[in-house]
């Protein structure tokens, strides 16, 4: 820059500086870049302390509620320096920022800032070798050398190194070797500019697992700690097996604190005794909450937990629940390490009813499960229920005479409006999981398959199959754009084909704040003659989201919902769907996004009632908690 606008530059500064007083008075209004193409922009502007006030990406609204950043002249002059500092790290030593306009708007409360970048020349990664890794199984090599984020031809990223250079160490401490170290050497070359990058192991002595102690525990045992680890004395050392038994014993809920660590880490011992430290939680927990969703209207839920009921970490508990869609009380108890570590047995019990626009529906009865869970991301299970289950018709269907019939067919009796009887029924789940964050997935899947059985061997009034999937998956585009897709199909297969086989409470609805949101709960689903959705036995829907973080905790989405439920058995027919689209708003909080959704009927269902009257209104508004999917 020449002396004269570097003259002028420092004299805007010097006012604006006089002019933010503590507490600041003028903000950021925006912060551009221009020349940077070498480096995700997004993470730079994150790596700085000026920032602009809250916008709406890509439409660069400002947000009346969004925060103020306000100007501050010693962190602009403190940012020019971390810029060549992030450029550095990222393998670009010479970029150096050129140039740089500071605009006051006519108020003189906010400003415009504008950054020009010249990257330079990038150091390239040219080669990365290994040595001294022959103590490695080859095929375990092989796969870290998969994992190995430096790319040859790409810039050397420190970050990169460093990761590079954890998952050396690891692959020797995780086959034994709880005491290697790894040298990491960087030759540039002639020209400064080509980098080959070196690792060098030291894999120390071999070494076994010792002795195991276990301290900070009162009223939970010894044993109920060591069972849920997956090393004891005299196995080869592995620190995969340390950290997973250290998640293993978070994941029972017991304790606030858990820490696995080796007692002589600097000893090279050949073996390597432990320490499990804990700190327990309360055992006992209540809650109770209170809400309100545009489905269910006003909601209350009461629960009581015990995690470490009668010893052993069993746990028992009580779900209480109100609302205008669904009520009852459900009662549960988990044994775990049944027969074995990955092994548990579960039961509940409940008196729980479901009202729908045209039927209401009472089950009281209960489960047993049996889960196989091999880790945190996969899971299978065997069930076996017995259930008694009534249904009774709205008084709004029970009056229409042209309806006896149907009611009939569907094995409701015509003068009561009631289906009764006792449903016992084995299942089949298997789970699998990728995603990275249960409440707020941001990449990674999750899948979810069930298969159940009614009647035939079991005594019981109802008899069918039952099939369904739930695929889901999260698709991180840059830092603040998500893409979410999720897939379910269903299907309920009658005895016969015989509708009487198939009790009320499992027909299948859609339509909601978690399916098709241009309608409301309970909404998409085969009519009765006058109007009323009664459910079906086979369902399709599908559902995309775009969700944008505007930064803070406010994010915005954009979804296309899809599917339809008809009436016979495995009648999927992708050519005959509702739609609907939307824009939504979300609000993050440590329970979860708060979410608004307003959903948009692309084509109507004819002829649908809505608490008794028909319905000509295309759109939903859906108010609740957590993501829709």
């Amino acid at each position: 820059m020449s002396r004269v606008r570097h003259t002028l530059l420092a004299v805007a500064l010097a006012l604006l500086a006089a002019g933010c007083k503590e507490g600041g008075t003028v903000t950021v209004h925006s912060l551009s870049f221009k020349g940077v193409k070498g480096v995700d922009e997004a993470r730079l502007r994150a790596a700085l302390a000026t920032r602009e006030n809250t916008k709406v990406p890509v439409v660069g609204w400002q947000l009346p509620w969004g925060r103020k950043n306000y100007f501050d002249r010693g962190r602009f002059d403190a940012d020019l320096k971390r810029i060549e500092a992030f450029y550095a790290d990222r393998g670009y030593p010479d970029a150096r920022v050129t140039d740089f306009d500071v605009n006051l708007n006519k108020k003189q409360d906010a400003v415009d800032v504008t950054l020009t970048i010249d990257e330079g020349q990038p150091v390239k990664v040219v080669a990365v070798q290994f040595e001294g890794f022959d103590v490695v199984p080859e095929a375990r090599f092989q796969q870290v050398r998969r994992q190995m984020p430096l790319i040859v031809g790409s810039p050397r990223d420190r970050q990169q190194v460093t990761a590079a250079h954890e998952l050396a160490v690891n692959a020797l401490r995780d086959h034994g070797y709880p005491y290697a170290r790894v040298a990491t050497d960087e030759n540039d070359g002639p020209s400064g500019k080509e980098a080959t990058i070196v690792f060098t192991a030291q894999p120390g002595p071999i070494a076994h697992f010792g002795t195991i102690q276990i301290a900070g525990n009162s009223s939970v045992s010894d044993r109920v700690i060591e069972r849920q680890l997956m090393f004891k004395p005299g196995d080869l050392y592995r620190r995969s097996v340390v950290q997973e038994s250290q998640r293993r014993l978070y994941s029972m809920e017991l304790f606030q604190f858990v820490n696995v660590e080796s007692l002589n880490p600097e000893q090279q011992q050949p073996q390597v005794n432990t320490r499990v430290t804990v700190a327990e939680g309360k055992h006992q927990r209540v809650n109770f909450g209170v809400g309100y969703g545009t489905e269910e209207k006003a909601r209350v839920d009461g629960e009581y937990r015990h995690v470490n009921f009668l010893g052993g970490a069993r746990s028992a508990g009580v779900h209480a629940r109100w609302s205008s869609l669904d009520r009852g009380l459900r009662l549960s108890f988990n044994q775990p390490y049944f027969f074995g570590p990955h092994l548990s047995l579960g039961g509940d019990a409940q008196r729980w009813y479901t009202y729908t626009p045209a039927y209401g529906s009472v089950v009281t009865g209960g489960k047993a499960t049996f889960t196989h869970r091999r880790n945190q991301r996969f899971s299978w299970s065997i069930s076996l229920a017995s259930e008694q289950n009534t249904s009774s018709i709205k008084d709004t269907v029970l009056n229409d005479p042209t309806l006896y019939s149907d009611l009939i067919a569907l094995g409701l009796d015509p003068t009561t409006g009631k289906q009764e009887g006792t449903l016992s029924a084995v299942g089949f789940d298997l789970q699998r999981s990728t995603a990275d964050n249960i409440l707020n997935a941001r990449r990674g899947y999750q899948l979810a398959f069930h298969v159940e059985q009614a009647g035939r061997v079991l005594p019981g009034t109802f008899n069918y199959n039952a099939l369904s999937v739930d695929a889901r998956h999260y698709i991180p585009v840059s830092d603040r754009l998500v893409i979410a897709n999720r897939v379910q199909v269903g299907a309920i297969n009658a005895a016969g084909d015989d509708p009487k086989q198939v009790p009320f409470s499992k027909k299948y609805f859609l339509g909601g704040a978690t399916s098709i949101r241009g309608w409301g709960r309970y909404e998409v689903s085969p009519l009765s003659g006058s109007g009323f959705p009664i459910g079906g036995n086979t369902m399709f829907a599908f559902s995309s989201e775009a969700r944008l973080s505007t930064g803070g905790s406010l994010g915005l989405v954009a979804f296309l919902d899809a599917g339809n439920v008809w009436a016979g058995d495995f009648a999927l027919k992708l050519n005959d769907l509702h739609y609907a689209v939307g824009p939504g708003l979300r609000y993050q909080t440590p329970v979860g996004p708060i979410r608004f959704d307003l959903g948009y009927q692309l084509n109507e269902i004819p002829g649908l009632l809505v608490d008794g009257k028909p319905q000509p209104r295309r759109w939903r508004m859906h108010f609740s908690i957590g993501q829709a999917f």
